[in-house]
């Protein structure tokens, strides 16, 4: 890769990351780019993943910091997030490009749809959750964890959706659980592609800097904004990455 392709990937990489804060999704945005630079998909989904345990590290101080997130809640799902990732990232060679698409499309509508029957959701926490809703948070955290294991695309945005939807999380919890949890996802995940020789270590460390400080930045941000316009920012964007997955996949 030559010089100007590194600096525009470093780029990308950091805008996406101080965005994805909030937002997610960042892989449906910088792997399909690495594919346009002639990185091997397979390659470019393991060294971006790479990068992501990183990010998610970076992301997830400022709100430890903060205190915003719940360790004894956030315990089992990590556990369940970490089994479940490993088979994600198991199934990375079985999984065709256009399977991903449409699966990133499917979801992608899910998330949106959840946000909009929901209005009020997120801004107030909700204490008494009941234990079918526990549950139903319990499969969609291992089912989603499987996905991000493998791919990794709207993984957090999908789980914050989740959590506020059902978990009765705020958004800035939501936020903060779903990054700390994706320190474990993205780190399994990790170390599974490691294994399997699929990590390009020359440029997975540069990008795993640029992705580590951008999210460092872009959390300590987030740690200062309410949940209404945390709310208002994840809604846009959710509907933009909606339209942007089924226009990819038609």
């Amino acid at each position: 890769m030559n010089t100007t392709s590194l600096i525009l990937l470093i780029v990308l990489f950091f805008i996406t990351s101080a965005i994805g804060v909030v937002t997610g999704s960042n892989s449906l945005i910088t792997v399909p780019v690495m594919f346009q630079f002639g990185i091997d998909p397979k390659i470019a989904v393991a060294t971006n993943m790479f990068g992501l345990t990183f990010m998610n590290i970076g992301a997830t101080i400022p709100f430890m910091r903060k205190g915003a997130i719940d360790y004894k809640k956030m315990s089992p799902l990590v556990v369940l997030t970490v089994i479940s990732s490993a088979i994600g990232a198991l199934l990375v060679g079985l999984i065709t490009s256009q399977s991903i698409k449409l699966i990133v499309s499917i979801a992608m509508i899910a998330v949106t749809l959840f946000t909009l029957l929901k209005p009020d959701a997120g801004v107030a926490k909700v204490d008494n959750v009941g234990q079918k809703t526990k549950i139903i948070v319990f499969v969609l955290t291992f089912l989603l964890g499987i996905y991000g294991g493998l791919y990794s695309g709207g993984y957090t945005t999908m789980l914050t959706a989740v959590y506020v939807a059902f978990f009765g999380l705020t958004f800035t919890e939501a936020v903060a659980s779903t990054k700390f949890i994706n320190v474990f996802s993205s780190f399994v995940a990790t170390v599974i592609f490691m294994w399997q020789g699929l990590v390009d270590y020359h440029l997975g460390l540069i990008l795993a800097v640029t992705m580590f400080i951008a999210a460092y930045v872009g959390a300590k941000t987030v740690t200062k904004l309410n949940d209404v316009w945390l709310k208002r920012i994840f809604i846009t964007t959710v509907l933009i990455l909606a339209a942007k997955t089924i226009f990819d996949f038609v």
